[in-house]
């Protein structure tokens, strides 16, 4: 299990800077951060180095008494200083670290934050005004990251489901595109097929009564988010991993300022065995040594912030993975980048007003 692993791990080494996965050299300190050459490992040192500070720092790797390993025997990312030249890579895999849950996950009611009326996950049995302010407000502004498990119900969860299998088979779907990053081969960076839907497509009811439970959470959330001031959003991106082995390698959502604040996405996939079937998303949280791996479960929805305070990637799925992605706008960033002409795909969607949700049909 141990070689299966460390082999896995490898497949996932890529640069740090530009996502190249070949000929990597790996930092001489810390032995887990690789760069397709030294050029790159100086161009990122700026950016890294309060991190690597952190990581070298830490205990040697050892799970810490209260934490119990989580499935797979997830490792954190210690990142090096750069300080010394790469070297080669050689068959050691990255050390083992702590280990890290998404948050959310497991959280007790009324643990920093929501009170004893939230339940564990944020599970939606409340009300969206009380799972917003109780629950997804206090983990995302301690967090940054918040997991919501069971949001609509199987039910619902279903119909969406089936409205996006529908649309998957219209044939619609077309390669995912970089926002900011050119590449010859996008297909080396992301390998999913997307689609954007308004809502008001024939055939699309259920996608559309998501998107207006997730502007219920944000309107309830709103004022109370950082200090993002929110008004409005993307289309929803529907994704489809094929399920081929692609995945899509470590981003940043929002880069350079597009306006782009809380990212929200919601998951379709039933029966989701993340040791078998891959796909998982991890993010590595600016500042920490750690990083949080969310399985994509059937009816789960996860928030987290768009900027660089949240770099993630999606590991090679090895069977069908749907998502629904809604990104939300900063009032005052959003128009700043207009005034900068800061567009990109991320933003295909036109500006929406949070309004109320549509009905169920």
């Amino acid at each position: 299990m141990e070689k299966q692993q460390s082999d896995l791990e490898r497949d996932r080494q890529y640069c740090e800077l530009c996502g190249k996965m070949e000929n990597l050299l790996k930092c001489g300190r810390c032995r887990s951060s690789f760069y397709c050459s030294r050029e790159h490992q100086k161009q990122h040192w700026k950016k890294h180095k309060l991190i690597c500070k952190e990581a070298d720092k830490a205990q040697p790797p050892s799970h810490k008494p209260e934490q119990a390993p989580s499935s797979g025997d997830d490792r954190a990312p210690e990142k090096c200083r750069g300080k010394k030249s790469p070297e080669r890579e050689d068959s050691e895999s990255p050390p083992q670290g702590t280990n890290t849950e998404a948050p959310g996950v497991g959280d007790r009611p009324g643990e920093d934050g929501p009170n004893d009326t939230a339940t564990p996950n944020g599970q939606s049995s409340s009300s969206p005004q009380k799972l917003a302010t109780e629950y997804i407000v206090p983990c995302m502004n301690k967090h940054g990251i918040c997991v919501v498990d069971n949001f609509l119900g199987t039910d619902t969860g279903l119909g969406i489901l089936d409205n996006v299998k529908a649309l998957h088979n219209t044939g619609r779907f077309t390669d995912g595109q970089l926002v900011s990053q050119k590449s010859d081969s996008t297909k080396d960076i992301r390998g999913d097929k997307i689609t954007w839907i308004e809502g008001r497509e024939a055939g699309c009811e259920k996608i559309r009564f998501l998107m207006g439970r997730m502007d219920d959470l944000v309107r309830h959330c709103n004022g109370k988010l950082g200090n993002y001031t929110i008004n409005g959003r993307t289309k929803a991106m529907v994704a489809c991993y094929p399920g081929n082995g692609t995945g899509y390698v470590r981003h940043v959502d929002n880069p350079n300022g597009d306006g782009r604040c809380v990212t929200c996405i919601y998951y379709l996939n039933k029966d989701w065995n993340a040791k078998e079937h891959g796909g998982l998303l991890r993010i590595f949280p600016e500042g920490k040594a750690q990083f949080a791996d969310i399985e994509p479960k059937f009816d789960r929805l996860l928030l987290f912030w768009s900027d660089r305070r949240n770099p993630h990637e999606v590991q090679p799925a090895f069977v069908t993975r749907y998502a629904i992605t809604v990104w939300y706008f900063d009032a005052d960033e959003r128009a700043r980048a207009k005034e900068k002409y800061l567009t990109g795909a991320g933003e295909k969607g036109v500006k929406v007003e949070l309004g109320k949700p549509s009905d169920p049909s």
